[in-house]
């Protein structure tokens, strides 16, 4: 079942398109990727689906509503969170008061402390150091915590920005893991990722933007061997 519905979405910073008459949909309980190059619009369609970049024209459908005109707290409200590229942490504020900002929502406070454990379950070493500050942390550890932060507002959906960016190999493969996990958990996930391969592994269909269009959709597993992908994004070898 169809959770969300880009009908012909377009995204302009004045004379720019960033984004040209996107249709995408997101199935409920899936993971689902956005792949392309920098500046292909990936980021800004993830913007528009968090309330944080206004839509210039067409509409976004979730859960069966129109929330086009939605801003970032009515999407956090309605259950679509954000972790953005870059982690974005408040870097003088302990890991602890990083999670508790992201359950500034009624229903997320009123669940808190089942939620702050169901955190710590994903990510331990998040636990043991509650009481260090997020600027202190690894990047890995800092990723773990801007997801950790996303989760705390219990989403439906969650959106990540480029999840795998800065990265240790290892770490990449920790993180894989408890995306995944997450997902099982029934939780939405839309994944936009230079990381073709990556995203590909992880997600079960793909959409695939060039200079703000669509340039290639399909299961991921197709798109693996699609030669295409294969010389533009995973360096002409199948993964």
């Amino acid at each position: 079942m169809s959770l969300i519905k880009l009908e012909n979405l377009c995204v302009d910073y004045g004379p720019i398109s960033a984004v040209k008459t996107l249709n995408a949909e997101i199935m409920n309980g899936s993971i689902t990727c956005i792949l392309g190059a920098n500046g292909a619009g990936k980021s800004s369609t993830l913007g528009c689906l968090a309330g944080l970049v206004p839509v210039s024209s067409g509409r976004i459908i979730y859960d069966g509503q129109d929330v086009t005109s939605h801003q970032a707290h009515q999407m956090v409200s309605a259950g679509v969170t954000l972790a953005p590229e870059g982690r974005r942490l408040f870097p003088g504020l302990t890991v602890y008061e990083n999670l508790r900002l992201g359950a500034y929502t009624g229903h997320a406070r009123e669940g808190f402390q089942e939620q702050l454990e169901a955190v710590f379950g994903y990510f331990p070493r998040l636990r043991e150091r509650r009481d260090q500050l997020a600027g202190s942390l690894s990047g890995g550890e800092q990723q773990m915590c801007a997801i950790g932060r996303a989760l705390m507002s219990r989403p439906r959906v969650l959106l990540l920005d480029e999840p795998s960016l800065g990265l240790a190999p290892k770490i990449i493969v920790e993180v894989a893991k408890i995306i995944r996990s997450i997902n099982k958990t029934g939780i939405t996930v839309l994944i936009v990722e230079q990381n073709a391969k990556l995203a590909l592994q992880l997600s079960s269909y793909g959409y695939v933007l060039e200079t703000g269009s669509l340039a290639l959709e399909g299961p991921c597993k197709d798109l693996l061997h699609d030669d295409h992908i294969r010389q533009a994004y995973l360096g002409g070898t199948a993964a």
